[in-house]
């Protein structure tokens, strides 16, 4: 593991932590980005459920989860902010767990942005997470200087 990602707290303490799901009403700041209405603030262990979803040769995106959440608690959106912060929870605490030897863990590399681009905070960086997809049988299209790594046809392959 990067030393520089290393946590003080271990990340499966920290996926581990009794939270319970919020819905709160959409701070005016976030209002721009997310509309009007209410948010569903996530815990780290519902982001793990639903990455736990995606079976081998499947995708699935951070919108995807989002949009899942929101209907599962009857938001109106689901925090895009701590969405990813616990995805990146979720992700470590597995990979701690494949530094174990533990297996299996849940599949944090099988999760995309919403355009089909990698992941650029995985553990193990985007070659990882490249390397991991094209062993499920995705392709990995090289984009240009300016883009990230992306699945080719990723719209095929996700999780309905």
């Amino acid at each position: 593991m990067d030393p520089r990602f290393r946590s003080r707290t271990p990340w499966r303490e920290k996926l581990d932590r009794p939270q319970q799901p919020k819905v709160v009403n959409i701070p005016p700041r976030m209002q721009p980005r997310c509309g009007r209405g209410t948010m569903l603030i996530p815990t780290p262990r519902l982001i793990d459920e639903l990455m736990r979803k995606a079976p081998r040769g499947k995708l699935i995106t951070i919108g995807w989860m989002r949009h899942q959440l929101s209907e599962r608690f009857g938001a109106d959106t689901c925090c895009p902010l701590t969405t990813g912060i616990f995805w990146r929870i979720a992700a470590e605490a597995a990979a701690e767990e494949l530094d174990q030897g533990k297996r299996p863990v849940t599949p944090y590399w099988r999760v995309v942005r919403d355009d089909g681009s990698l992941m650029q905070k995985i553990p193990g960086g985007l070659e990882a997470q490249a390397r991991q997809l094209r062993a499920e049988g995705h392709v990995i299209e090289r984009p240009s200087a300016k883009r990230l790594p992306r699945v080719k046809d990723f719209e095929r392959r996700l999780l309905s």
